[in-house]
C-alpha cells in the first residue's frame, strides 16, 4: 500500500513537472515572441521616426531655399542714407536682373516726409510690395553677443553717441561675428514704414558689408584692414577669430583726411607694413591719389575688385548701385 502511494505520488509529481515544463515552455515561447514582436516594433518605429526626420529635414532645407528665393524676389529693399534714398528688388543670382531706383531727396524736409512723398511718384513703392528690408545709415554700437541682454542697451547707446531726440533704439544680430549691432531709427520714419509694410526687417547699412567681407577675409595668410567709402564717410574695420578686431566710422571730406585716418588705424591696430593688406572699396572720388600715397607706406594696398568678389556678376559692373546694396543680393 505504501509503495503504491509512493508510486502514485511520483506519477503525480512527474505529471505536474511535465505540465509545468510545457507551461513554462509555452509561457517563455509566448513571452519571447512578445518580446521579439515588441523589439521588431521598436526597430520599425525608430526607422519610421528617422525616416520622418530625414523627410522633415529635406522639406525644411527645400522650404528654406524656396523662402530665400521667394524673399529676394518679393521683398523690397530701401536704402536710407543721410542725403539720399534708393530702392531695389529682384534676384540677380537667379535671372541676372535687379530693378534699381534712386530717389532724389528734398533736403528741406525730414527723411520721413521724403518717404511719404516718394510713395506718390516711385514706381517700386506703388507696386504693392508688403515685405521690406530697410538699411539705415546710422551710428552703430557693436556689442559681443554674450553681453547683449545684460546691459541697458539704450543708455549705453546714448552714452556712446549723441542723442538725436526722436529716435528708437533697435538691434540686429550678426551671428557670423558673435556680435549684436545696436542702432537708432527716427520714430517718424519707422511710423511711415509700419503704415505701408507688413513684414519688415531693419538693419544698419553696414551689416551686409561686414558679413560679405568677413566671409572673404580669411582668404590668404595676411591680415586685412578694410575701408568702405560712402556718402562722404569712411567705415574702417578688420576681423580676427570670428570677431571684430576693429570698427569705426569717420567723416572724410578730402583724401588727406582719409589717408591720415587709415595710417593712424594701421599703427593703432599693430598691422604689419610688410605683410598685411589694406583694401579700399566703395565710392572713392580720389582713388588713384589715395592708392598711390598709401603704397608709399604699406606694401600691400589695393582697391577691391568687385567683379572678382561677386563672381563676375553683371550687377557688380553697375557703378550706380552702392556696394552695400550689392552685398545684399550677391554672395
Amino acid at each position: 500500500m505504501n509503495s503504491y502511494r509512493f508510486i502514485s505520488g511520483c506519477k503525480v509529481i512527474l505529471f505536474l513537472s511535465i505540465t509545468y515544463r510545457n507551461s513554462l515552455f509555452l509561457y517563455l515561447k509566448r513571452n519571447y515572441s512578445l518580446i521579439f514582436i515588441k523589439w521588431l516594433t521598436l526597430v520599425i518605429g525608430k526607422f519610421y521616426v528617422s525616416l520622418q526626420v530625414i523627410i522633415c529635414y529635406i522639406t525644411f532645407v527645400m522650404t528654406e531655399t524656396d523662402n530665400n528665393l521667394y524673399d529676394k524676389k518679393l521683398r523690397l529693399t530701401i536704402r536710407f542714407s543721410r542725403n539720399s534714398m534708393a530702392l531695389a528688388v529682384g534676384d540677380p543670382q537667379e535671372n541676372g536682373t535687379l530693378v534699381y531706383e534712386p530717389y532724389d531727396m528734398n533736403m528741406g524736409i525730414s527723411i520721413a516726409a521724403n518717404l511719404r512723398e516718394a510713395f506718390k511718384v516711385s514706381e517700386l513703392l506703388q507696386s504693392g510690395y508688403k515685405r521690406l528690408l530697410a538699411t539705415i545709415d546710422t551710428p552703430v554700437m557693436l556689442m559681443p553677443t554674450d553681453d547683449f541682454g545684460t546691459q541697458d542697451i539704450e543708455t549705453l547707446y546714448h552714452h556712446t553717441f549723441k542723442r538725436q531726440g526722436n529716435e528708437e533704439i533697435l538691434s540686429s544680430i550678426l551671428p557670423d561675428l558673435n556680435a549684436v549691432a545696436v542702432f537708432a531709427i527716427n520714430k517718424d520714419l519707422k511710423l511711415v514704414i509700419d503704415d505701408h509694410f507688413n513684414d519688415i526687417r531693419l538693419q544698419p547699412l553696414m551689416q551686409s558689408v561686414w558679413t560679405h567681407l568677413y566671409r572673404r577675409s580669411y582668404a590668404g595668410p595676411r591680415r586685412k584692414l578694410y575701408a568702405y567709402f560712402h556718402d562722404k564717410r569712411m567705415e574702417v574695420f578688420s576681423f580676427q577669430q570670428n570677431r571684430f578686431r576693429f570698427s569705426n566710422s569717420y567723416e572724410v571730406t578730402n583724401e588727406h583726411d582719409a589717408l591720415y585716418f587709415l595710417l593712424y588705424i594701421w599703427k593703432l591696430t599693430g598691422m604689419d607694413t610688410e605683410k598685411d593688406e589694406l583694401y579700399l572699396v566703395g565710392d572713392l572720388p580720389y582713388q588713384e591719389w589715395l592708392l598711390k600715397k598709401a603704397k608709399e607706406h604699406l606694401k600691400f594696398c589695393r582697391v577691391l575688385d568687385q567683379e572678382v568678389y561677386f563672381n563676375n556678376s553683371q550687377l557688380a559692373k553697375r557703378t550706380e548701385i552702392p556696394y552695400d546694396m550689392k552685398t545684399i543680393y550677391l554672395e
